[in-house]
Protein backbone atom coordinates (compact mmCIF):
# COMPACT_ATOMS: atom_id res chain seq x y z
CA UNK A 1 0.00 0.00 0.00
CA UNK A 2 2.70 2.65 0.47
CA UNK A 3 3.46 3.00 -3.33
CA UNK A 4 0.01 3.26 -4.29
CA UNK A 5 -1.01 7.37 -3.98
CA UNK A 6 -4.40 8.03 -2.27
CA UNK A 7 -6.86 8.89 -5.14
CA UNK A 8 -8.46 12.81 -4.78
CA UNK A 9 -12.60 12.00 -5.13
CA UNK A 10 -14.11 14.16 -7.49
CA UNK A 11 -17.73 14.82 -7.30
CA UNK A 12 -19.99 17.04 -9.69
CA UNK A 13 -21.65 20.17 -8.58
CA UNK A 14 -24.66 21.81 -10.97
CA UNK A 15 -25.36 24.41 -8.29
CA UNK A 16 -24.22 26.03 -5.15
CA UNK A 17 -26.35 23.83 -3.06
CA UNK A 18 -25.31 20.96 -4.49
CA UNK A 19 -21.33 21.78 -4.38
CA UNK A 20 -21.93 22.46 -0.43
CA UNK A 21 -23.62 19.25 -0.09
CA UNK A 22 -20.38 17.68 -2.34
CA UNK A 23 -17.83 19.49 0.14
CA UNK A 24 -20.20 18.41 3.29
CA UNK A 25 -20.62 14.99 2.04
CA UNK A 26 -16.65 13.96 1.14
CA UNK A 27 -15.33 15.64 -1.71
CA UNK A 28 -11.88 16.19 -1.85
CA UNK A 29 -12.63 18.13 -5.50
CA UNK A 30 -15.76 19.07 -6.97
CA UNK A 31 -16.25 20.60 -10.71
CA UNK A 32 -18.97 22.97 -11.77
CA UNK A 33 -19.72 25.05 -14.86
CA UNK A 34 -19.98 28.82 -15.57
CA UNK A 35 -23.11 29.94 -17.21
CA UNK A 36 -21.62 29.53 -20.75
CA UNK A 37 -19.06 27.11 -22.62
CA UNK A 38 -20.07 24.08 -20.67
CA UNK A 39 -21.19 20.64 -21.51
CA UNK A 40 -24.22 20.83 -19.13
CA UNK A 41 -26.39 23.40 -20.42
CA UNK A 42 -29.55 22.39 -18.60
CA UNK A 43 -27.58 22.61 -15.38
CA UNK A 44 -28.06 25.63 -12.74
CA UNK A 45 -24.74 26.53 -13.15
CA UNK A 46 -22.61 29.36 -11.59
CA UNK A 47 -22.59 33.07 -12.68
CA UNK A 48 -19.60 34.95 -11.31
CA UNK A 49 -20.58 35.88 -7.88
CA UNK A 50 -21.79 32.38 -7.27
CA UNK A 51 -18.85 30.70 -8.43
CA UNK A 52 -16.77 33.51 -6.16
CA UNK A 53 -18.73 32.08 -3.31
CA UNK A 54 -18.34 28.24 -4.12
CA UNK A 55 -14.95 28.57 -4.38
CA UNK A 56 -14.41 30.21 -1.23
CA UNK A 57 -17.04 27.68 0.88
CA UNK A 58 -14.70 24.83 -0.73
CA UNK A 59 -11.16 26.24 -0.12
CA UNK A 60 -12.34 27.27 3.63
CA UNK A 61 -13.05 23.28 3.91
CA UNK A 62 -9.48 22.34 2.34
CA UNK A 63 -11.56 21.17 -1.21
CA UNK A 64 -10.62 22.12 -4.86
CA UNK A 65 -12.58 23.35 -7.56
CA UNK A 66 -12.61 22.53 -10.69
CA UNK A 67 -14.55 24.98 -14.33
CA UNK A 68 -15.43 22.99 -17.08
CA UNK A 69 -14.75 25.01 -20.47
CA UNK A 70 -15.44 21.71 -22.47
CA UNK A 71 -17.88 23.08 -25.34
CA UNK A 72 -16.24 22.87 -28.95
CA UNK A 73 -16.24 26.24 -30.28
CA UNK A 74 -17.24 27.53 -32.89
CA UNK A 75 -15.54 30.79 -34.61
CA UNK A 76 -18.84 33.01 -33.10
CA UNK A 77 -17.77 31.74 -29.37
CA UNK A 78 -14.09 32.82 -29.43
CA UNK A 79 -14.86 36.24 -28.49
CA UNK A 80 -17.02 35.44 -25.57
CA UNK A 81 -14.34 32.59 -24.35
CA UNK A 82 -11.60 35.08 -24.27
CA UNK A 83 -13.91 37.39 -22.12
CA UNK A 84 -14.71 34.53 -19.81
CA UNK A 85 -11.16 33.33 -19.40
CA UNK A 86 -10.45 36.53 -18.24
CA UNK A 87 -13.38 36.16 -15.94
CA UNK A 88 -11.91 32.90 -15.06
CA UNK A 89 -8.65 34.56 -14.23
CA UNK A 90 -10.26 37.19 -11.52
CA UNK A 91 -11.76 34.39 -9.96
CA UNK A 92 -9.24 31.90 -9.89
CA UNK A 93 -10.72 27.77 -9.83
CA UNK A 94 -7.88 25.12 -9.08
CA UNK A 95 -8.35 23.94 -12.56
CA UNK A 96 -10.20 24.56 -16.52
CA UNK A 97 -11.61 21.17 -17.78
CA UNK A 98 -11.39 21.74 -21.50
CA UNK A 99 -12.15 19.91 -24.81
CA UNK A 100 -11.29 22.55 -27.58
CA UNK A 101 -7.29 23.13 -28.35
CA UNK A 102 -8.54 26.54 -29.70
CA UNK A 103 -10.05 27.48 -26.28
CA UNK A 104 -6.84 25.86 -24.23
CA UNK A 105 -4.62 28.16 -26.80
CA UNK A 106 -6.43 30.84 -25.19
CA UNK A 107 -6.34 29.56 -21.75
CA UNK A 108 -2.14 29.54 -21.96
CA UNK A 109 -2.29 32.97 -23.22
CA UNK A 110 -5.18 34.62 -20.71
CA UNK A 111 -4.55 32.73 -17.60
CA UNK A 112 -1.08 30.44 -17.82
CA UNK A 113 -1.64 30.12 -13.84
CA UNK A 114 -4.75 28.20 -14.07
CA UNK A 115 -3.71 24.35 -14.97
CA UNK A 116 -5.77 22.61 -17.82
CA UNK A 117 -7.30 19.61 -17.11
CA UNK A 118 -7.93 17.69 -20.79
CA UNK A 119 -11.56 16.52 -20.52
CA UNK A 120 -12.47 13.00 -21.70
CA UNK A 121 -14.62 14.33 -24.95
CA UNK A 122 -10.73 14.39 -26.68
CA UNK A 123 -11.43 10.63 -26.61
CA UNK A 124 -8.01 9.67 -24.73
CA UNK A 125 -7.24 6.69 -25.60
CA UNK A 126 -3.56 5.84 -25.39
CA UNK A 127 -0.12 7.00 -23.74
CA UNK A 128 0.64 8.90 -27.01
CA UNK A 129 -2.35 10.97 -26.75
CA UNK A 130 -1.69 12.00 -22.70
CA UNK A 131 1.99 12.55 -23.64
CA UNK A 132 0.67 14.39 -26.32
CA UNK A 133 -1.19 17.01 -23.60
CA UNK A 134 1.17 16.81 -20.98
CA UNK A 135 3.69 18.08 -23.86
CA UNK A 136 1.50 20.85 -24.41
CA UNK A 137 1.72 22.12 -20.42
CA UNK A 138 -1.94 19.77 -19.26
CA UNK A 139 -1.53 19.14 -15.92
CA UNK A 140 -4.14 16.19 -15.99
CA UNK A 141 -5.68 14.18 -18.60
CA UNK A 142 -9.63 12.21 -18.34
CA UNK A 143 -9.03 9.05 -19.55
CA UNK A 144 -11.67 8.17 -22.10
CA UNK A 145 -14.56 5.88 -20.82
CA UNK A 146 -13.75 2.79 -23.25
CA UNK A 147 -10.54 1.93 -21.80
CA UNK A 148 -10.14 -0.97 -19.87
CA UNK A 149 -7.88 -0.98 -16.85
CA UNK A 150 -5.09 -2.74 -18.32
CA UNK A 151 -4.89 -0.17 -21.00
CA UNK A 152 -4.95 2.51 -17.98
CA UNK A 153 -2.09 0.64 -16.44
CA UNK A 154 0.66 0.66 -19.16
CA UNK A 155 -0.45 4.38 -19.66
CA UNK A 156 0.61 4.78 -16.16
CA UNK A 157 3.90 3.51 -17.16
CA UNK A 158 4.33 5.50 -19.97
CA UNK A 159 3.61 9.12 -18.74
CA UNK A 160 5.70 11.08 -16.51
CA UNK A 161 5.46 10.16 -12.95
CA UNK A 162 4.25 13.44 -12.04
CA UNK A 163 1.19 14.00 -14.52
CA UNK A 164 -2.10 12.84 -13.37
CA UNK A 165 -4.60 10.56 -14.90
CA UNK A 166 -8.60 10.96 -14.23
CA UNK A 167 -10.82 8.11 -14.73
CA UNK A 168 -14.76 8.28 -14.22
CA UNK A 169 -15.85 5.28 -11.82
CA UNK A 170 -19.65 6.03 -11.43
CA UNK A 171 -22.55 7.51 -12.96
CA UNK A 172 -24.36 7.27 -16.11
CA UNK A 173 -22.56 6.16 -19.25
CA UNK A 174 -22.92 7.41 -22.82
CA UNK A 175 -23.99 5.63 -25.90
CA UNK A 176 -21.52 7.47 -28.26
CA UNK A 177 -17.71 7.17 -28.29
CA UNK A 178 -16.56 9.35 -25.22
CA UNK A 179 -19.52 11.17 -25.11
CA UNK A 180 -18.98 12.48 -28.81
CA UNK A 181 -22.94 12.55 -30.00
CA UNK A 182 -24.33 13.86 -33.23
CA UNK A 183 -28.33 12.64 -32.31
CA UNK A 184 -29.11 15.30 -30.41
CA UNK A 185 -28.06 18.00 -33.26
CA UNK A 186 -29.46 15.90 -35.63
CA UNK A 187 -32.75 15.08 -34.16
CA UNK A 188 -33.89 18.25 -32.25
CA UNK A 189 -31.38 20.87 -33.43
CA UNK A 190 -28.92 21.27 -30.32
CA UNK A 191 -25.99 20.17 -30.03
CA UNK A 192 -24.71 17.83 -27.16
CA UNK A 193 -21.07 19.22 -27.84
CA UNK A 194 -22.00 22.53 -27.00
CA UNK A 195 -23.69 21.49 -23.59
CA UNK A 196 -27.77 21.06 -25.05
CA UNK A 197 -28.02 17.52 -25.31
CA UNK A 198 -31.60 16.09 -25.66
CA UNK A 199 -30.64 12.76 -24.80
CA UNK A 200 -32.02 10.87 -27.46
CA UNK A 201 -30.64 7.99 -26.69
CA UNK A 202 -32.75 7.37 -23.77
CA UNK A 203 -36.05 7.57 -26.13
CA UNK A 204 -38.11 4.71 -27.67
CA UNK A 205 -37.85 3.87 -31.26
CA UNK A 206 -39.37 1.82 -33.87
CA UNK A 207 -38.50 0.11 -37.71
CA UNK A 208 -40.08 1.68 -40.40
CA UNK A 209 -39.73 -0.66 -43.98
CA UNK A 210 -38.57 1.12 -47.23
CA UNK A 211 -42.02 0.16 -48.78
CA UNK A 212 -44.49 1.12 -46.23
CA UNK A 213 -44.13 4.80 -45.88
CA UNK A 214 -45.73 5.76 -42.72
CA UNK A 215 -46.60 2.25 -41.18
CA UNK A 216 -44.25 1.77 -37.72
CA UNK A 217 -43.25 -1.54 -36.37
CA UNK A 218 -42.34 -1.14 -32.79
CA UNK A 219 -39.29 -3.20 -31.80
CA UNK A 220 -40.31 -5.06 -28.53
CA UNK A 221 -38.63 -6.82 -26.23
CA UNK A 222 -40.66 -6.56 -22.99
CA UNK A 223 -44.07 -4.37 -21.84
CA UNK A 224 -42.33 -1.16 -22.49
CA UNK A 225 -40.45 -1.37 -25.51
CA UNK A 226 -36.76 -1.99 -26.16
CA UNK A 227 -34.38 1.03 -26.00
CA UNK A 228 -31.43 -0.33 -28.05
CA UNK A 229 -28.96 3.30 -27.53
CA UNK A 230 -29.43 2.89 -23.76
CA UNK A 231 -26.39 2.24 -21.52
CA UNK A 232 -26.42 0.87 -18.07
CA UNK A 233 -24.75 3.47 -15.09
CA UNK A 234 -21.27 2.48 -13.90
CA UNK A 235 -20.59 1.67 -10.65
CA UNK A 236 -17.09 0.80 -9.33
CA UNK A 237 -17.18 0.81 -5.41
CA UNK A 238 -16.31 -2.80 -5.37
CA UNK A 239 -13.37 -2.07 -7.38
CA UNK A 240 -11.43 0.52 -5.17
CA UNK A 241 -8.28 -1.58 -5.04
CA UNK A 242 -7.93 -2.24 -8.80
CA UNK A 243 -8.58 1.20 -9.62
CA UNK A 244 -5.81 2.68 -7.28
CA UNK A 245 -3.80 -0.51 -8.42
CA UNK A 246 -3.87 1.19 -11.90
CA UNK A 247 -2.45 4.22 -11.23
CA UNK A 248 -5.67 6.52 -11.97
CA UNK A 249 -5.12 9.47 -9.64
CA UNK A 250 -8.49 10.94 -9.62
CA UNK A 251 -11.45 9.00 -9.38
CA UNK A 252 -14.78 11.32 -10.61
CA UNK A 253 -18.62 10.59 -10.52
CA UNK A 254 -20.52 11.76 -13.23
CA UNK A 255 -23.74 13.89 -12.79
CA UNK A 256 -24.15 17.48 -12.43
CA UNK A 257 -27.69 17.25 -13.32
CA UNK A 258 -27.98 15.32 -10.52
CA UNK A 259 -30.18 15.76 -6.53
CA UNK A 260 -28.48 16.71 -3.44
CA UNK A 261 -29.25 13.38 -2.93
CA UNK A 262 -27.04 11.61 -5.50
CA UNK A 263 -24.55 13.58 -4.34
CA UNK A 264 -24.47 13.34 -0.53
CA UNK A 265 -24.90 9.69 -1.12
CA UNK A 266 -22.35 8.57 -3.95
CA UNK A 267 -19.83 11.44 -1.98
CA UNK A 268 -20.25 9.57 1.54
CA UNK A 269 -19.65 6.24 0.49
CA UNK A 270 -16.92 6.48 -2.25
CA UNK A 271 -15.33 8.34 0.45
CA UNK A 272 -15.76 5.76 3.35
CA UNK A 273 -14.67 3.26 1.04
CA UNK A 274 -11.26 5.33 -0.52
CA UNK A 275 -10.54 5.42 3.20
CA UNK A 276 -11.68 2.13 4.55
CA UNK A 277 -9.12 0.87 1.75
CA UNK A 278 -5.89 2.62 2.94
CA UNK A 279 -6.80 1.77 6.39
CA UNK A 280 -7.45 -1.23 5.92
CA UNK A 281 -7.48 -3.53 3.17
CA UNK A 282 -9.27 -6.29 5.00
CA UNK A 283 -11.95 -3.96 6.67
CA UNK A 284 -12.66 -2.54 3.30
CA UNK A 285 -13.33 -5.90 2.05
CA UNK A 286 -15.98 -6.78 4.54
CA UNK A 287 -17.71 -3.46 3.96
CA UNK A 288 -18.15 -4.01 0.10
CA UNK A 289 -21.78 -5.65 0.83
CA UNK A 290 -22.61 -1.66 2.79
CA UNK A 291 -21.03 0.05 0.24
CA UNK A 292 -23.37 -1.70 -2.39
CA UNK A 293 -26.54 -0.85 -0.35
CA UNK A 294 -25.38 2.71 0.08
CA UNK A 295 -25.26 3.66 -3.56
CA UNK A 296 -28.06 2.04 -4.47
CA UNK A 297 -30.42 5.03 -2.56
CA UNK A 298 -29.82 7.11 -5.00
CA UNK A 299 -31.59 6.64 -8.28
CA UNK A 300 -29.71 4.95 -11.06
CA UNK A 301 -30.11 2.90 -13.98
CA UNK A 302 -29.10 -0.75 -13.60
CA UNK A 303 -24.99 -0.74 -12.28
CA UNK A 304 -22.08 -2.51 -14.41
CA UNK A 305 -18.36 -1.97 -14.75
CA UNK A 306 -18.41 -0.66 -17.92
CA UNK A 307 -15.32 -0.88 -20.03
CA UNK A 308 -12.97 -1.29 -17.16
CA UNK A 309 -12.70 -5.70 -17.54
CA UNK A 310 -12.69 -5.64 -21.46
CA UNK A 311 -15.25 -4.88 -23.95
CA UNK A 312 -18.81 -5.29 -22.26
CA UNK A 313 -21.57 -8.00 -23.48
CA UNK A 314 -25.22 -7.89 -24.10
CA UNK A 315 -25.16 -8.56 -20.05
CA UNK A 316 -23.10 -5.28 -19.45
CA UNK A 317 -23.20 -2.11 -20.83
CA UNK A 318 -26.56 -2.40 -22.68
CA UNK A 319 -29.30 -1.97 -21.48
CA UNK A 320 -33.09 -3.07 -22.65
CA UNK A 321 -35.17 -0.32 -20.25
CA UNK A 322 -35.21 3.34 -19.37
CA UNK A 323 -36.64 2.75 -16.23
CA UNK A 324 -34.32 4.26 -13.63
CA UNK A 325 -34.36 2.15 -9.72
CA UNK A 326 -36.15 4.25 -7.15
CA UNK A 327 -36.46 2.40 -3.96
CA UNK A 328 -35.23 5.52 -1.79
CA UNK A 329 -37.01 8.83 -1.80
CA UNK A 330 -35.40 12.87 -1.46
CA UNK A 331 -37.48 14.94 0.67
CA UNK A 332 -35.08 17.74 1.19
CA UNK A 333 -32.00 19.44 2.49
CA UNK A 334 -31.94 21.85 5.70
CA UNK A 335 -31.14 25.02 5.36
CA UNK A 336 -31.27 26.16 9.34
CA UNK A 337 -32.52 25.14 12.30
CA UNK A 338 -34.12 28.03 14.50
CA UNK A 339 -34.29 28.42 18.07
CA UNK A 340 -37.22 25.94 18.44
CA UNK A 341 -35.67 23.03 16.72
CA UNK A 342 -37.49 23.63 13.69
CA UNK A 343 -35.72 22.38 10.48
CA UNK A 344 -36.34 25.20 7.24
CA UNK A 345 -36.28 23.41 4.09
CA UNK A 346 -37.66 22.57 0.70
CA UNK A 347 -39.76 20.10 0.65
CA UNK A 348 -38.67 17.44 -2.53
CA UNK A 349 -41.51 14.92 -2.25
CA UNK A 350 -44.68 14.31 -0.01
CA UNK A 351 -44.38 12.90 3.25
CA UNK A 352 -47.06 13.12 6.61
CA UNK A 353 -46.68 13.72 9.92
CA UNK A 354 -45.70 10.68 12.26
CA UNK A 355 -43.53 9.52 8.85
CA UNK A 356 -40.26 8.41 9.85
CA UNK A 357 -37.31 8.43 7.90
CA UNK A 358 -33.43 9.12 8.25
CA UNK A 359 -31.08 12.02 7.71
CA UNK A 360 -27.83 11.10 6.14
CA UNK A 361 -24.49 11.98 7.78
CA UNK A 362 -21.94 12.11 6.10
CA UNK A 363 -19.97 9.42 7.82
CA UNK A 364 -23.15 7.21 7.27
CA UNK A 365 -24.51 6.81 10.86
CA UNK A 366 -27.36 7.23 9.73
CA UNK A 367 -30.15 9.28 12.35
CA UNK A 368 -33.79 7.84 12.25
CA UNK A 369 -36.16 10.74 12.64
CA UNK A 370 -39.67 10.29 13.17
CA UNK A 371 -41.83 13.84 11.45
CA UNK A 372 -43.88 15.90 14.46
CA UNK A 373 -45.25 18.56 12.98
CA UNK A 374 -45.13 20.40 9.81
CA UNK A 375 -45.79 24.29 8.81
CA UNK A 376 -46.21 26.52 6.01
CA UNK A 377 -43.71 29.06 5.61
CA UNK A 378 -45.88 31.12 3.37
CA UNK A 379 -49.12 30.79 5.36
CA UNK A 380 -47.71 29.49 8.67
CA UNK A 381 -50.65 27.03 8.36
CA UNK A 382 -49.56 23.39 10.21
CA UNK A 383 -50.42 20.97 8.14
CA UNK A 384 -50.88 17.12 8.97
CA UNK A 385 -49.11 15.92 5.71
CA UNK A 386 -46.95 17.74 2.67
CA UNK A 387 -47.96 17.34 -0.74
CA UNK A 388 -44.70 17.63 -3.36
CA UNK A 389 -45.45 21.14 -4.28
CA UNK A 390 -41.43 22.25 -3.86
CA UNK A 391 -42.74 24.81 -1.04
CA UNK A 392 -40.74 25.89 1.33
CA UNK A 393 -41.89 24.17 5.13
CA UNK A 394 -40.61 24.58 8.32
CA UNK A 395 -40.73 20.28 9.71
CA UNK A 396 -40.11 19.80 13.70
CA UNK A 397 -38.23 16.01 14.25
CA UNK A 398 -38.33 14.22 17.59
CA UNK A 399 -33.83 14.63 16.83
CA UNK A 400 -32.84 18.23 15.98
CA UNK A 401 -31.11 18.34 12.35
CA UNK A 402 -28.49 20.51 11.28
CA UNK A 403 -28.10 22.38 8.57
CA UNK A 404 -26.94 21.05 5.15
CA UNK A 405 -28.19 17.39 6.62
CA UNK A 406 -30.07 15.03 3.72
CA UNK A 407 -33.35 13.79 4.20
CA UNK A 408 -33.91 10.66 2.71
CA UNK A 409 -35.78 7.29 3.03
CA UNK A 410 -36.80 4.26 1.76
CA UNK A 411 -39.82 5.09 -1.15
Amino acid sequence: MSNIKKPELLMPAGNLETLKTAVLYGADAVYIGGEAFSLRAKADNFGKEVMQEAIAFAHERNCKVYVTVNIFAHNRDLPQAAAYLKELKEIGPDALIMSDPGLMMQAKAICPEIPIHVSTQMNNTNYGIFNFWYGLGAERVVCARELTLEEIREIRTQIPEEKEIEAFVHGAMCISYSGRCLLSSFMAGRDANLGACTHPCRWQYSLMEESRPGEYFPVTENERGTFIFNSKDMCMIEHIPELCEAGIDSFKVEGRMKTRLYVATVARCYRKAIDDYFEDPEKYRKNIPLYRQEVEKCTYREYSTGFYFGRPGPEGQIYDCSTYVKDYTYYGCVESVDEEGRAHLVQKNKFSVGDTFEILKADMTDVPVTVLSIRVEETGAEMPSCPHAAQRITVLFDKAPVPGDILGGKA
